[in-house]
């Protein structure tokens, strides 16, 4: 079995929708985790997105990467963007996949604005979890899943 681990700095948004679709899409022989170097609570805004989706991610919680073991991993997924990532020690495969954080401090920012950007988010995360799992662990191992195509990313202002 397959264990991937989905890291952000908050696992709260990114991290959450990554971990509740590749549950989804990746089917019961792989174990799927998420968590991050500082984290916060599961972003409504990420809940009602993948509600959408009709994927519960509501009984999730944001989780530190100290509670992660580094041995029970096989692949660690980053989906930062601008901040730094976390880092998880060990040896095992790496993808840096960089989409914009969603959330935003800017209370201005209108409902369906957010909404929108947490959309933008799910969706490219989506495309690219869809493309990983019509990888082998052959072409991972030999770094193809790197070069998964770039999905246009939104201009996000904070």
């Amino acid at each position: 079995m397959t264990t991937i681990l989905f890291m952000c700095v908050a696992n709260s948004a990114r991290s959450q929708m990554a971990e509740g679709l590749a549950r989804d899409m990746m089917g019961a022989g792989v174990t799927v985790l998420s968590a991050g170097s500082a984290p916060a609570t599961v972003n409504p805004y990420a809940i009602e997105a993948m509600a959408e989706l009709g994927i519960d991610i509501s009984g999730q919680r944001s989780k530190s990467v100290d509670e992660i073991d580094p041995a029970a991993i096989d692949l660690v997924v980053t989906l930062c963007a601008e901040e730094v990532c976390p880092v998880l020690p060990g040896r095992v495969r790496r993808l840096h996949w960089p989409i914009a954080d969603p959330a935003s401090k800017d209370t201005t920012l209108p409902a369906d604005e957010m909404r929108a950007r947490f959309r933008a988010a799910r969706d490219q995360i989506r495309t690219r979890i869809d493309m990983l799992r019509r990888l082998s662990d052959a072409d991972i191992a030999a770094g193809l899943a790197d070069h998964l195509p770039e999905t246009p990313v939104p201009t996000v202002r904070d």
